[in-house]
Parts: structure tokens; C-alpha cells; sequence
């Protein structure tokens, strides 16, 4: 039995994983008004991180690992400008 759908099934239920994670975040943080919980340093850490990840897979031009981390970008990021914003002195 060919199991050359094995990666892709595993690659894609990450991507997903990834991408649906930084959501209920983000959902605390509006409703909420208040990210005093969340900490600079991981986030910008996170956000890098992706940053990192889309270069790379730019670099092996591999679309979908750019396609997921972008997104992850996106969320982390909303996540981190959230953090500034909703900053409680």
C-alpha cells in the first residue's frame, strides 16, 4: 500500500494545528480588552520565529509551508499588536 499520503496528512492537520491555535488568543484579548497575560518576549520570539519559517520555505519553494506560516505570521502578530494596544499600565 503506497503511503505517499502520509506526510501531506501530517503536514496539513500541523498547518491546521498552527494556525487555529494563536484563535482563542486572540478572541480572549478582544473580548477582554486586556492582554496584560500575554508575554512580549514569547510573542515576538513566535513571531520571528514564522518569519523565519516563510523564508525557508520560500527558499525550498515549498508553498504551503509559506502559505501556513504566513498565517501563523498574520495571527501571532494580531496577537503581539494586541498586546501593545490593550497595554494596562
Amino acid at each position: 500500500m503506497d503511503k505517499a499520503w502520509l506526510p501531506t496528512l501530517i503536514g496539513t492537520a500541523a498547518a491546521i494545528c498552527s494556525m487555529t491555535s494563536f484563535a482563542p488568543q486572540i478572541l480572549k484579548i478582544w473580548r477582554e480588552r486586556d492582554a496584560s497575560s500575554v508575554s512580549l518576549r514569547t510573542y515576538a520570539i513566535t513571531v520571528t520565529g514564522f518569519v523565519l519559517w516563510v523564508i525557508y520555505g520560500t527558499m525550498l519553494e515549498s508553498w504551503p509551508l509559506v502559505a501556513s506560516n504566513t498565517v501563523c505570521v498574520l495571527m501571532s502578530a494580531t496577537v503581539l499588536a494586541m498586546k501593545w494596544r490593550f497595554h494596562r499600565e
